[in-house]
């Protein structure tokens, strides 16, 4: 398979926690952009627009997937958009679904806090740190997932909780360095 067709994914941890309203409705920041994430990448405003556009024109949406499996779709994103901080995802699980049930359930435990996106890369920089900023994206879906990477991307996220996400970015930033000396060694 040609590397242009690799669908991509990217890990984002919610700073006050995925929160379930009317026992299903999700909402909030799947992706924030000028912020490098634990992989090394900094997703660029508008890296979303072309590829909104294009599902849009088509009568497609965003999936949502439980953990990026592509089996296991838990509901439906009814509103993907770009605004001035990154990209915003509101929906609601399916309850009827048995892994929606179990995802409201998780979420409002707190057990699940996170969001994934799933994307190809249309087009990228390198930064001149060892990463990548994404310029244009194909996004495919939006996960929620146990194991998040960018801390900036939250659902619910203030302003003023800057320098909670701060320390959590350069948390993330540490184990993403130490899973990559554990995998290059």
């Amino acid at each position: 398979m040609s590397e242009d067709f690799l669908l991509e994914r990217k890990f984002h941890r919610p700073e006050t926690g995925l929160v379930v309203t009317d026992g299903s409705g999700v909402a909030g920041y799947a992706s924030v952009f000028g912020r490098r994430d634990g992989g090394g990448d900094t997703v660029v405003p508008g890296a979303y627009g072309a590829s909104l556009a294009r599902l849009k024109a088509e009568g497609r949406r965003v999936k949502m997937l439980w953990q990026h499996d592509p089996g296991a779709p838990i509901g439906v994103w009814e509103e993907v958009r770009e605004d001035d901080r990154g990209l915003w995802v509101r929906g609601r699980l399916l309850t009827d679904v048995a892994r929606g049930r179990e995802a409201a359930a998780l979420i409002a435990a707190g057990a699940i806090d996170g969001l994934s996106i799933g994307y190809r890369t249309v087009r990228a920089e390198r930064d001149g740190q060892g990463g990548r900023r994404l310029v244009e994206l194909d996004l495919w879906e939006v996960s929620l997932v146990t194991f998040p990477m960018q801390a900036e991307a939250r659902v619910d996220a203030k302003a003023d909780d800057a320098s909670e996400a701060a320390v959590l970015q350069e948390i993330a930033t540490a184990l993403a360095a130490a899973r990559r000396m554990i995998t290059d060694s």
